[in-house]
C-alpha cells in the first residue's frame, strides 16, 4: 500500500499522526501501518467537523439531530413534508427515536405534525415557515464554514478527493 504522508514534500508540517505512525513503525516493524495515514486523519478531521457543526448548529438554536429531520423535510421540495417513517427512514433513526425527535421540533414550532389523509395511520410532518428560515440558515453557514476548512486544499484535488472518499465510503459500507 503507498504511504501518503511517506512522500510528503520538504518543508511539510509533521502531525501528530505522522509521530504515531512513526512511534509504531519503531515497535513494530513488521506491520504495514500505513493505513494509519489516512484513516487516522479521517479520524481526527471527523472530530474537528463534529464540533464545528455543532457550533455553527447552536449558533442558529439547534442540535444536529433537529438539523438533520428539518434539513430533510427542506430538501424533500414543496410542500416540505415527509412522514414520520420516511423521516426516520432517511434520518437512520428508529420510530421511537424520530417520535420523541418531532415532539421536541413541534414544541418549538419547528413542525407540524397531522395524520395522513390517505391512511390514518401514517403522520406527516410538515416544515413550518419558522422552520424553514431556521434550517435554510443553518445550511448556510455551515456551507460557508465547510468552504473555509477545504480552503487549504488545491481547487482542483476536491473533486477527486470527494471521489476517493465515496469509493472508500462505498466500500466501507458494503462490508
Amino acid at each position: 500500500m503507498a504511504e501518503p504522508a511517506d512522500e510528503r514534500a520538504a518543508g511539510d508540517e509533521v502531525d501528530e499522526v505522522d509521530e504515531i505512525v512513526t512511534a509504531w513503525r519503531r515497535e513494530r516493524p513488521d506491520l504495514d501501518v500505513g493505513p494509519l495515514q489516512v484513516l487516522s486523519r479521517l479520524d481526527r478531521l471527523a472530530g474537528v467537523l463534529g464540533e464545528r457543526r455543532a457550533a455553527i448548529f447552536g449558533q442558529h438554536d439547534l442540535r444536529k439531530h433537529e438539523f438533520d429531520v428539518l434539513a430533510a423535510l427542506r430538501r424533500a421540495g414543496e410542500p416540505f413534508e415527509l412522514t414520520a417513517g420516511e423521516l426516520a427512514a432517511r434520518t437512520y433513526v428508529t420510530s421511537g427515536t424520530m417520535t420523541s425527535r418531532l415532539d421536541g421540533l413541534t414544541d418549538r414550532g419547528l413542525v407540524t405534525r397531522a395524520a395522513a389523509r390517505e391512511d390514518g395511520r401514517l403522520v406527516r410532518v410538515r416544515l413550518t415557515g419558522p422552520g424553514r428560515a431556521r434550517v435554510d440558515g443553518a445550511f448556510e453557514a455551515l456551507l460557508a464554514a465547510e468552504r473555509e476548512l477545504l480552503t487549504p486544499l488545491p481547487p482542483h484535488t476536491v473533486g477527486p478527493l470527494a471521489a476517493a472518499l465515496r469509493s472508500l465510503l462505498a466500500s466501507a459500507v458494503d462490508r
